[in-house]
């Protein structure tokens, strides 16, 4: 979003198993890579040159790591008080899990998250979206911004400190909140939004593709019948009698499997009803609504464009 950032790598990566070509690594395109060895002193020197005129250092290191190799937070504020310091962790900075190792799984299972994804009979790991995108990332990307705003009234820099699980753990505020009101169980696919509601989850079609319901409102629901040619079957004030849910479950499900993915959809698009089709990724990149939104970029092979737009200003 027009930032110039600069990735500082060890001399020697050490990799996670997964090889990807450069040309292929969406992740730092538009970054400018250095090599440091900063456990030497002629790496610190190196890395206070790219300080002096940087708003913000980003360090993904276990807590303890910067301190070990002499670049404290404290003793980085001191020579620039000008740099917002954003410090990501996995686990935190207390506890037993604080100095381990950990993924994205990990994180999701500590958090309560993963627990509450899946079948009725067992968690499924999902992407590393939540956690490590969703958790980690975007809230450290919040408080570095909010640094930043800060420091254009009080002309200092300062630490913003979070970790992967703390922020997965933040995600999931609105279940905590459910649950405390008895709207939410500890059992998958029972709840309003874990596949539990007929009118929110996923349905096999006649080509063995997927559509997706999201029915929640009463509005929305009496549309959706109108869709799928049930409206002398179900009753939209039936909508949220729970008794009435197996059977509308198998109702949904026999009709559903009468057509493909492509034709429900083309017999939603003239109603409000919450229907769209389940895309993979290739479809996904292709879809034209996500194409004449401007939020696939086509260089050097169609993947996720910039998807926030800034108006009157370019960033």
């Amino acid at each position: 979003m027009g930032a110039s950032v600069t990735r500082v790598s060890p001399p020697t990566e050490r990799s996670i198993g997964i090889e990807i070509d450069a040309a292929a690594d969406v992740l730092n395109h538009g970054k400018t890579n250095t090599a440091i060895n900063l456990k030497e002193p002629a790496g610190h020197t190196a890395l206070f040159e790219l300080l002096a005129n940087a708003d913000v250092l980003m360090e993904g290191f276990r807590p303890g790591v910067m301190e070990r190799l002499g670049l404290s937070p404290e003793l980085l504020m001191d020579k620039f008080p000008q740099l917002v310091i954003g410090r990501l962790s996995g686990f935190g900075s207390e506890g037993d899990y604080a100095p381990r190792a950990g993924h994205d799984i990990n994180y999701l299972a500590l958090s309560g998250v993963l627990a509450a994804i899946g079948t009725r009979d067992e968690p499924i790991v999902p992407l590393n979206l939540i956690a490590d995108f969703g958790g980690g990332a975007m809230h450290l990307l919040t408080g570095i911004l909010a640094k930043l705003v800060q420091r254009s009234i009080t002309a200092s820099g300062g630490i913003v400190e979070t970790s992967i699980l703390a922020g997965t753990i933040g995600l999931s505020s609105m279940l905590h909140g459910l649950m405390a009101g008895g709207r939410w169980t500890l059992n998958r696919q029972e709840n309003l939004l874990d596949g539990g509601l007929p009118f929110y989850r996923v349905y096999k079609t006649s080509d063995n593709k997927f559509i997706a319901l999201g029915a929640l409102e009463k509005p929305f629901f009496t549309q959706l019948l109108k869709v799928l040619d049930l409206t002398s079957v179900l009753l939209a004030d039936d909508q949220y009698n729970k008794h009435s849910w197996p059977a509308m479950i198998e109702t949904f499900t026999s009709t559903i499997a009468q057509k493909s993915r492509d034709e429900w959809t083309q017999l939603a698009l003239p109603y409000d009803c919450c229907l769209t089709p389940v895309l993979d990724f290739a479809e996904s990149v292709k879809h034209p609504h996500n194409v004449a939104n401007g939020w696939i970029n086509n260089d050097p092979f169609p993947h996720p464009g910039l998807v926030t737009h800034f108006h009157g200003t370019t960033p």
